[in-house]
């Protein structure tokens, strides 16, 4: 079984929108977990995959690097998005935040 790198960011994306925020402005980083690969399935269900090393070199054809500065997140129709560009205020508030 194959995973991309991509897969595996946007799965990872998923699961930090999958725990409630505690502030509003409040920036949490990820907590990916090692040997794990994480899957966003064509039915757009999350799963995590125990990984080993025999396949590594497989795992790794084809696969990408997320750009630093990447947004994923899911839009009102329930789809997965990812955005790179800016996306923090010139303060370091979330610029698509909350109103205020």
């Amino acid at each position: 079984m194959a995973f991309s790198i991509k897969t595996f960011a946007i799965a990872a994306a998923l699961g930090a929108f999958a725990v409630p925020a505690c502030a509003q402005n409040a920036a949490t980083p990820w907590e990916l977990k090692p040997d794990t690969g994480y899957a966003y399935d064509k039915e757009g269900k999350t799963f995590s995959y125990k990984m080993g090393t025999s396949n590594a070199g497989e795992l790794l054809k084809g696969a990408k690097k997320v750009p630093k500065g990447t947004l994923f997140f899911i839009g009102q129709n329930g789809q997965l998005y990812m955005r790179s560009g800016q996306y923090l205020e010139g303060d370091g508030r979330f610029k698509f935040g909350p109103d205020q």
